[in-house]
């Protein structure tokens, strides 16, 4: 049976002296989560915890039955992690090739031929061997999250991973997080993204301070902001 808890027991982030988290418990297995709130209220630090990009200050955490602190190596084969900027994330000169870097060790044909099919269901193959420099900006997200995909991961992880698109980009990048079968959070502030989620978790100020059907929560959060 497939494990898709994520479960944060009393944690806290500390960097540089401030409390990034504070105290945060959190039991979700639901198969698309938003993560929503003000900027620098512990969003993209909570989605850090769960590939072991971070690891707490205190408190423990557990993604998929494995503790990212423990069982990095093997957290980081199971969770595709998807950043605000795809710049961060290409790392070859090409779409092929920074595909075939997700797909090392496997037999040349095998990755040749995943490399070709995942160009092809993302509208990338006529740029298949282009400058990734040249890319649109809705070109360098697809390609940074079909470099994830091809993983087959069985948690993603999407930080903000619309923010940098205009909003045609930013639907088609929408649809496709939504479409996976792999369990998804997605940190957003795209209020139309979160509400086709099926929970929502609403951080202030470091804490997580109200989880539960995205309508209610982003309510809440529009009566925060006002």
């Amino acid at each position: 049976m497939t494990v898709t808890r994520i479960l944060l027991d009393s944690v806290s982030v500390i960097r540089d002296g401030r409390r990034i988290l504070d105290d945060v418990s959190l039991d979700l297995d639901s198969s698309r989560i938003a993560v929503i709130g003000e900027n620098g209220s512990g969003k993209s630090t909570f989605a850090r915890l769960l590939n072991g990009l971070l690891t707490p200050s205190h408190g423990r955490v557990i993604v998929h039955g494995l503790d990212p602190a423990r069982d990095g190596a093997a957290l980081r084969r199971k969770v595709g992690f998807v950043f605000t900027d795809p710049q961060a994330q290409i790392l070859m000169p090409t779409p092929a090739e920074d595909l075939a870097l997700s797909l090392r060790g496997l037999p040349r044909a095998e990755a040749a031929r995943r490399v070709a099919e995942t160009l092809a269901e993302h509208g990338l193959a006529e740029r298949a061997d282009v400058p990734a420099t040249e890319l649109s900006g809705g070109q360098k997200q697809l390609l940074a999250l079909a470099s994830v995909l091809i993983t087959e991961p069985a948690l993603l992880v999407a930080d903000e991973p619309t923010t940098l698109l205009d909003l045609r980009n930013a639907r088609r990048i929408g649809d496709l997080l939504l479409a996976q079968e792999s369990q998804l959070v997605v940190v957003t502030h795209d209020l139309e993204l979160a509400a086709r989620c099926d929970i929502a978790v609403l951080f202030r100020d470091g804490r997580a301070v109200a989880v539960g059907a995205p309508a209610e929560i982003l309510e809440e959060y529009r009566m925060q902001c006002a």
